[in-house]
């Protein structure tokens, strides 16, 4: 799954239910005035990582007195899904602020290419399975209701309780322990579309989330060669949402 795809296919839905708007009746006429009300939302994601590194050198123990090239890191993605919960509070005819607390899984493999040609091949490959508790705080700018569509954006920052972190392991890289930190702060920024049906109302929704905090648990040692030259390593992804409310 790639961000093309996710992107594809939301505006191709998007696209479908504009045409698809023929009825001249408009659905739940009385949605918006509510001064609270709630749902939930299911949906894809796509979590990859940047990465920032130092000019710092590392010594290579395979040569010793040598060190290893300019770091190489990739990382590589595969899709992850997302569900939670909805509480929205009416600020204006415009404006509305959202809770929306959930739970997020992805997995991915960050390969060291510069560890590569290591005696221990295995030193080369982190697998990073994640699962996060997101409670994210949104801001939801609204246009006027068109018969039974509403574009909207939104924007906010949200907190991540990262559950696979072992941030607390004392075991490191040299043990082959990739850690991560528990806590995690990220800010995102998003587009979507209400669309109001004879029952309830139905928002599909993407959406960037960005790492604000540095992610990475450092090595013990000061010149470990996984972590020693990352500088940041942060979170960024494409969330594609389907809410019911």
């Amino acid at each position: 799954m790639s961000k093309r795809v996710l992107i594809i296919g939301f505006f191709l839905l998007v696209a479908t239910a504009f045409f698809a708007q023929t009825e001249r009746v408009e659905y739940i006429p009385t949605f918006d005035r509510k001064l609270i009300h709630y749902g939930f939302y299911l949906g894809i994601n796509q979590n990859d990582f940047k990465l920032n590194f130092t000019d710092k050198q590392i010594p290579n123990p395979d040569f010793p007195g040598s060190f290893y090239d300019k770091p190489n890191v990739t990382v590589v993605v595969n899709g992850g899904f997302n569900v939670g919960l909805i509480a929205d509070l009416r600020l204006h005819k415009n404006l509305n602020l959202r809770l929306e607390p959930g739970l997020v899984s992805n997995t991915k493999k960050i390969v060291f290419n510069h560890l590569t040609n290591s005696s221990i091949p295995q030193d080369s490959i982190r697998e990073i399975g994640s699962t996060y508790l997101h409670v994210p705080f949104v801001f939801k700018f609204s246009t006027d209701r068109y018969k039974n569509i509403r574009p909207y954006i939104l924007g906010g920052v949200s907190y991540d309780y990262n559950f696979s972190s072992n941030e607390r392991n004392q075991e490191d890289n040299s043990a082959g322990e990739f850690r991560m930190k528990t806590h995690n702060f990220m800010y995102e920024i998003g587009v979507g579309v209400d669309f109001y049906l004879y029952y309830f109302k139905f928002s599909p929704s993407i959406r960037g989330v960005f790492a604000m905090n540095n992610e990475i648990k450092y090595d013990n040692d000061l010149n470990s060669r996984w972590t020693a030259p990352i500088n940041f390593m942060g979170t960024r992804g494409v969330f594609l949402n389907f809410a019911f409310e």
